[in-house]
């Protein structure tokens, strides 16, 4: 199977080009190759490759500067995806774009379900939800995985700076108000690939999907684990997202239920305990990345 991979430098493709064994070939595409500020280069680089299948894994994630980019978050959230869907369903090809739970509002405490009513807080949420609907609307055959609290050993991530700071003091205040499903991107990865066969197979599922680390968990009480397995004596204190203002607002609930990814795919939400394990691992073996 031939997939092509959009964001070759992102936490999942990372993690993406690592699963590239057997009949599986994976062909990453980065800005060099595809400007995602240039929609219509990613829909030629389609056309170029014709692969079996296509997976979207990268977006402007900087969820703060897009309160002051939005035109920009817009064309790489939801322009370039659109463009991408649109000739996979001229092609044929699967189509699979990664999304986030910031399009929901962030309010009360049951998991979002995947037709719950969407209302993002924020630029970064509504450009994501805009590509949702692009894709959509482009037809074919087309899944959205939408995740949340991606980490890994690579990139900037909540693992790799709460190491670093709980190295630099002996206490430090986290926000313990939001809750979700810390996930590793390498689980995503695996369920991605999961997808994307299941997807080139006949009468495959497609739609709106979600997954999720679990068990749910505070961004505090996700520290916490972080140092207790880093072996960092650095005390936290939990605070309300109250005293950590942003310019973007941040969910308090960022609960996903999966059910229908389990039902349609056979993909559990795996446990971010042992995906963070093998994430520190890879650390301490590889300092710098």
């Amino acid at each position: 199977m031939d997939i092509l991979v959009f964001g070759k430098n992102g936490q999942v493709a990372t993690e993406l080009s690592r699963l590239a064994v057997g009949d599986l070939q994976l062909t990453l595409l980065g800005r060099d190759e595809a400007d995602l500020t240039q929609p219509e280069f990613c829909a030629e680089a389609i056309g170029a490759h014709r692969p079996d299948a296509v997976i979207n894994a990268a977006a402007y994630t900087a969820v703060d500067k897009a309160e002051e980019e939005e035109a920009l978050a817009q064309v790489v959230n939801a322009d370039a995806p659109a463009a991408m869907a649109s000739t996979c369903a001229d092609l044929g090809i699967p189509f699979l774009s990664i999304s986030t739970d910031y399009v929901f509002s962030g309010e009360g405490k049951a998991p979002w379900r995947p037709n719950d009513q969407t209302r993002p807080q924020g630029a970064y949420g509504r450009t994501k939800l805009a590509g949702e609907k692009a894709v959509a609307e482009a037809g074919g055959l087309w899944t959205i995985l939408r995740t949340s609290w991606v980490v890994s050993a690579h990139g900037n991530n909540f693992v790799k700076t709460m190491r670093r700071l709980g190295a630099e003091r002996d206490s430090i205040n986290i926000v313990a108000d939001q809750i979700g499903g810390p996930t590793p991107a390498a689980d995503i990865a695996n369920a991605c690939l999961t997808i994307a066969r299941r997807m080139s197979e006949p009468s495959p599922p497609s739609g709106i999907y979600h997954f999720s680390g679990a068990p749910d968990v505070s961004w505090a009480d996700f520290a916490r684990e972080i140092f207790n397995q880093s072996d960092i004596d650095c005390a936290v204190s939990d605070i309300p997202s109250t005293d950590f203002p942003t310019p973007a607002k941040r969910p308090l609930n960022s609960r996903m239920n999966c059910d229908t990814t389990l039902r349609d795919f056979g993909i559990k939400r795996p446990d971010w305990r042992k995906g963070l394990e093998k994430i520190l691992t890879e650390l301490k073996a590889n300092p710098s990345s």
